[in-house]
């Protein structure tokens, strides 16, 4: 029962870290309670976009006479829907389950609590416990739906990301609670199947976390497709009656209600650290998270934590490039540290957001003297041809050197558009080298080369 290495949690940064593991050599073993994936695969990243896509095809079944085509009546079996993306999820799962064999990485299916001495106890399903032990213990438990008191989730009138996405029946109004990514990604997705959505905020924007121009772009495209905004404003109680849901929002001109049947409660996330042991370890967190060194080691020699359960963005890439690095730091290798600062953040909704680096905001007050290109898809070949014109390329760069200090992008695949400005930033590209980059034509992409060169003065089509 002597391993290497074992994993607590098999999402994106616990089955990465144990093949990458494997790749080095090492007697590996992962411990899921649930199912292999985690919850980006089952619950989250995989599954909502399964959703969404749905999405995107009835949208443009709707929208087909403006492309000339003439489509009768269309209708979605909601229910169909929810069975595909279940279907997408159990598979990416099934590929875990088929790398995890390749990799001859030993799957323990139970509830794993690290233990002194590096061991891990494991109880299944029957209540059986097996202990375990390893050289080096990797805790990868992951975060749920984090709850507010005044908006108990049962599952039914108030619900998490989970539920939202294996409703039995669709809802015909729904408020959303929170403007993060899983807020406006089932925002879309629920208006876009004919719900009527609302979508409350406690913040001056929506997905605050973006660069301005993006948040009011995206509230300008919502309420275009018929999704109520409501910002600074908050949800003081929910009342739950015989026909669905009476919300009290509280907003700056007064307390008003909005009559629903669910509310989704979306108000982010919390980690997953109840009964893993780190009490009877002693290892050290703060505010919820485990704290960890660069090659994501505790305070505790040989016990190690990854992804959305440590201080670092709990966003899935993140997790699995720490599972990587910390089984590299493991294997005796010398990783680089991860750079935070150069990591892209997507939302789904439609039109979509990415991010990297810093917004415009953001590098002022960090005392730079800035230069900012701006390119509206609205002047974008492809974009017109593709009847998606709205959003834009937004780029900020250091007046003095050139260095690109963020991309922002809003708009059809720009989630897709975002690696580009991660690597120029991880290769430190100047404007003017961006601007000399040749892109093809038509593309999108081309609005990157053009935002750089509106920075400077050069820009062609605008």
């Amino acid at each position: 029962m002597n391993y290497d290495v074992i994993i607590v949690g098999t999402g994106p940064g616990g089955y990465v870290a144990a093949i990458r593991a494997s790749q080095l050599g090492l007697k590996v073993a992962v411990i899921e309670k649930e199912s292999l994936g985690g919850i980006c695969l089952n619950w989250g990243c995989i599954p909502t976009k399964a959703l969404l896509k749905s999405a995107n095809v009835f949208e443009y079944i709707n929208h087909a006479a403006d492309y000339g085509i003439n489509v009768k009546e269309a209708k979605h079996d909601f229910g169909a829907v929810v069975k595909r993306s279940r279907g997408v999820a159990e598979g990416m799962s099934g590929g875990v389950k088929f790398l995890m064999k390749k990799n001859k990485i030993e799957v323990i299916e139970g509830t794993g609590k690290v233990m002194p001495g590096k061991k891990v106890i494991v109880t299944d399903d029957k209540g059986a416990t097996t202990e375990y032990s390893a050289e080096s213990i990797i805790i990868a438990t992951g975060a749920r739906s984090r709850q507010l008191p005044n908006l108990p989730q049962d599952d039914k009138n108030i619900i998490g990301y989970r539920r939202a996405m294996t409703m039995e029946k669709q809802p015909k109004r729904l408020v959303v609670v929170g403007s993060g990514a899983i807020g406006v990604e089932f925002a879309y997705f629920y208006n876009a199947m004919g719900t009527e959505v609302t979508v409350v905020e406690y913040m001056p924007n929506i997905v605050p976390v973006e660069d301005i121009d993006v948040s009011k772009q995206l509230e300008k495209s919502f309420k275009k497709q018929g999704i109520k905004v409501m910002t600074n404003s908050s949800v003081e109680k929910v009342d739950v009656t015989s026909k669905g849901c009476s919300v009290t929002i509280k907003t700056k001109k007064g307390e008003e209600k909005i009559e629903c049947d669910v509310v989704l409660s979306a108000v982010g996330i919390v980690a997953n650290l109840e009964n893993i042991g780190l009490e009877e370890v002693g290892i050290a967190t703060d505010k919820g998270k485990i704290l960890v060194n660069e090659n994501y080691q505790t305070n505790i020699p040989g016990y190690y934590a990854i992804g959305d359960c440590t201080p670092g963005a709990a966003l899935a890439h993140v997790a699995s490039a720490e599972g990587i690095i910390c089984v590299e730091a493991i294997a005796g290798h010398n990783p680089d540290a991860l750079d935070y600062g150069n990591i892209p953040g997507c939302t789904y909704c439609s039109p979509e957001v990415s991010s990297v680096g810093m917004t415009e905001a953001q590098a002022i007050e960090a005392g730079y003297e800035i230069k900012v290109g701006k390119f509206p898809f609205s002047a974008s070949g492809k974009a017109s041809a593709a009847g998606h014109k709205d959003g834009f390329v937004k780029l900020v760069f250091d007046a003095k050197y050139g260095e690109l200090l963020g991309g922002h992008m809003i708009g059809s695949n720009v989630t897709e558009m975002i690696a580009e400005i991660v690597a120029l930033r991880k290769l430190e590209t100047t404007g003017h080298e961006l601007i000399k980059t040749v892109h093809p034509h038509p593309t999108m992409s081309e609005a990157i080369m053009e935002a750089a060169a509106a920075a400077y003065g050069e820009v062609i089509h605008l």
